[in-house]
């Protein structure tokens, strides 16, 4: 094969990728487009009552989530350890200001950073706490693969541990 063969069927190549997949972006549109096709098929056959009836119960439920999203994950993690820590995890805990990254895990590398209002970095009085705090922090969520890392008051580390 020549130099501009080779070429052309490389632009050929090209050409069919680019149809292959600005194609499948089109694909998302008309998926759309037919979810309001046949929500207003069921208005027209008198299917109205149903799908009201639907939302309703929809509604129930994003209400539910949203009220538990209302506590943050900090609170959460404080009412766990007050119903089961030991005393010295209730107090380490008790200086837990913001905890993220604990409500999305996939048990392939999940991460949490607990922050606190402890003060000084690792040489400070937090190095102690941190390691009951990480403590609890594991027996509140589990993983396959987690790290969980506790933060001083001004973003210095304190400690970490897997969970």
């Amino acid at each position: 094969m020549g130099m501009k063969t080779k070429i052309a069927l490389g632009a050929v190549v090209g050409i069919v990728v680019i149809g292959a997949v600005s194609a499948n972006a089109g694909d998302s549109d008309t998926g759309t487009a037919d979810k309001g096709t046949s929500a207003s098929a069921d208005r027209q056959s008198g299917g109205a009552k149903d799908a009201g009836a639907g939302a309703g119960a929809g509604k129930g439920k994003e209400k539910a989530e949203k009220a538990e999203k209302k506590v943050s994950q900090a609170e959460q993690f404080k009412a766990f350890v007050e119903e089961n820590g030991t005393a010295q995890e209730k107090e380490a805990v008790s200086h837990v200001t913001k905890v993220q990254g604990a409500d999305e895990q996939n048990d392939i590398l999940d991460t949490a950073d607990v922050y606190t209002d402890f003060t000084g970095g690792i040489m400070g009085e937090g190095t102690g706490p941190a390691k009951l705090i990480a403590s609890a922090f594991a027996d509140w969520k589990q993983s396959e693969n987690g790290l969980v890392t506790v933060y001083d008051a001004d973003g210095e580390l304190l400690g970490n541990g897997q969970f």
